[in-house]
């Protein structure tokens, strides 16, 4: 590292504090260093915008321009919200997710997951972005899947054709299985292959018949769409962490 002694001192360059903060896990203080940055960066280019309005109003032809400016400092804006926005597409939410996420508690759906409205708020970079869906999907991996098969069944409440099919591909499994226990299928290898091919091709086409896909398909596109949006408006917070003998950040999984 470029530093050693002390992580706050001024003379750390931002780059090196930025990596401190991200190998030690205080990422909350990362995502609020960077809204603060962006805060302080708007007040200093709109002050002085703000002075020559005020000096120059009475002139029409000046106001105007003024008008004009801001107007299209509106919509620059907008297009970079949308520019943000349309950069979590080509993004892997799952890239740091693994097993142990899911290993541990649930997270609390109203105070953890879903929280105050002082929670959320707009994410300012690409960067930023990138940076809360990575680690909210770890946080919220439990509650997104929880997510998902709570889609699943509305979707299938919906489409009550496509839950009579995937019932009768579960009957016609199970069906299988306990006329294999009773037929003693375990000594004929050869009939018990030509049931189980039978099976599956009966399954995908009871499946494609009744709508199964398409119901599976909008789960996954709205649970996608809703992880991807809470994940990126969701603010960084203090996680449950111990702190080890080097200072660092540790996630306690109990």
């Amino acid at each position: 590292m470029a530093f050693s002694a002390n992580p706050l001192s001024l003379s750390v360059p931002e780059s090196a504090f930025e990596s401190w903060l991200r190998d030690t896990g205080y990422l909350e203080i990362l995502d609020q260093r960077t809204t603060d940055l962006h805060r302080q960066s708007t007040t200093t280019t709109t002050t002085p915008t703000t002075t020559t309005t005020t000096t120059a109003i009475t002139n029409s032809a000046t106001a105007a321009a003024t008008a004009v400016s801001i107007s299209n400092g509106v919509f620059v804006l907008i297009f970079l919200h949308i520019g943000t926005l349309l950069s979590l597409i080509k993004l892997n939410p799952f890239a740091k997710l693994n097993s142990d996420d899911f290993s541990c508690d649930t997270p609390s759906w109203t105070v953890k997951f879903v929280g105050s409205l002082d929670c959320y708020s707009f994410p300012l970079s690409s960067s930023q972005a990138k940076l809360r869906v990575h680690e909210n999907v770890k946080r919220y991996a439990r509650n997104y899947a929880s997510l998902f098969v709570l889609f699943f069944a509305c979707s299938l409440y919906q489409k009550l054709l496509a839950l009579v099919g995937l019932i009768s591909c579960l009957a016609l499994w199970d069906l299988l299985k306990l006329c294999g226990d009773r037929w003693g299928l375990e000594q004929r290898p050869v009939f018990k292959q030509s049931l189980i091919r039978i099976a599956q091709c009966a399954t995908a086409v009871i499946l494609l018949c009744t709508n199964v896909p398409v119901a599976l398909f909008s789960a996954i596109a709205v649970s996608y769409a809703v992880m991807i949006l809470h994940a990126s408006f969701r603010k960084l917070t203090p996680s449950k962490q111990s702190t080890s003998k080097d200072g660092n950040r540790r996630i306690d999984r109990s």
